[in-house]
């Protein structure tokens, strides 16, 4: 059984009343995962502009 089966066999166990605190948790943790994936693209982009500076700086002279 995975994690995934285990999980949905034992939300089958919890109270309605709790389920909604349940889901604010899962969704915050997509919304972290979201935004640190968003946060590496715009690393990886800063450290490219910095790279082609120069080139960069050639073209905007040229």
């Amino acid at each position: 059984m995975t994690t995934k089966d285990l999980i949905i066999q034992a939300l089958d166990d919890v109270p309605e009343s709790a389920l909604s605190e349940i889901l604010d948790y899962v969704q915050g943790q997509r919304l972290e995962q979201s935004q640190s994936l968003q946060e590496r693209i715009w690393q990886a982009y800063l450290e490219s502009e910095h790279e082609r500076e120069e080139v960069y700086r050639r073209l905007a002279d040229s």
